[in-house]
């Protein structure tokens, strides 16, 4: 009788057909960890790019959050310092940060300094974004042309208020629509009835700069020189006193203390 695992063509044993099975799944095991990892190697940069964007727009509104709340609490300093932590990868609304920074350095009193950075703010601004940039720089400018005139420097002060006034009037006629109200940095202000107070303000403070004349000078009257007899009357006193002062202490038989001033 003929054993029929031993003919050609028969069947594998079962333990063999398990083997094999075996051998394919790791095989295909291996392709789908191998195929994994690269698709996480491939994909890595845009995970930390995705990462990193998420983590900026956080830390963002973080910042400006606190930089306005300690605005609002006079804490100038750390608002400025808030602000400041903007600065850093600068990409999304890039006039916020020196804009923040700017008007925090303003409240410090601060002015050349909150000028030079509202000034980049402008610079980097776009549309309605202008608005609130060019009301808080012409309020700088305003208040250095007031420093001006507190120092006697009236025609400093007018050529400042001048400054402050040109910003003012180059508003873009947008800055009066509801767009602006909504990216005003400060919801209780009017943007149009703030720029309108301001420009009435400035012009009358120009106005009065250029019409003050300067203080002129008044000449220095001479020192009243003493006349040839007072001046002998007081030798004749001088002379006086010290021969009363030499007697007196030649009657005390001489004193070894110093003499009191007269």
């Amino acid at each position: 009788m003929t054993d029929l695992s031993t003919r050609e063509g028969a069947a594998p044993a079962p333990a063999d057909l398990r083997a094999a099975a075996a051998a394919s799944l790791l095989a295909s095991n291996r392709r789908r960890r191998l195929v994994r990892r690269w698709i996480a190697i491939g994909t890595l940069p845009l995970t930390l790019a995705a990462l990193l964007f998420v983590g900026k727009i956080l830390s963002m509104y973080a910042f400006a959050h606190q930089s306005i709340t300690s605005y609002v609490a006079d804490d100038y300093a750390g608002s400025e310092s808030s602000a400041r932590g903007q600065e850093f990868l600068n990409w999304f609304e890039p006039y916020k940060a020196p804009f923040n920074v700017g008007t925090a350095l303003a409240g410090s009193e601060k002015l050349p300094e909150a000028r030079a950075k509202l000034e980049e703010s402008l610079g980097l601004a776009t549309g309605v974004e202008v608005c609130s940039v060019r009301i808080n720089l012409a309020l700088v400018i305003e208040r250095m042309g007031d420093a001006a005139r507190a120092d006697g420097d009236g025609a400093g002060a007018a050529e400042l208020y001048g400054e402050a006034l040109t910003i003012t009037t180059e508003m873009p006629e947008e800055c009066g629509s509801d767009e602006a109200e909504k990216q005003s940095s400060d919801p209780d202000r009017d943007m149009q009835q703030s720029e309108d107070d301001l420009e009435d303000r400035l012009k009358q403070k120009q106005q009065s700069e250029e019409q003050t004349p300067p203080e002129e000078e008044q000449p220095q009257e001479p020192d009243e020189q003493p006349s040839d007899d007072k001046l002998d009357d007081l030798k004749d006193k001088l002379e006086q006193g010290t021969q009363e002062r030499d007697q007196q202490q030649g009657d005390d038989g001489g004193g070894s203390g110093t003499d009191k001033p007269w």
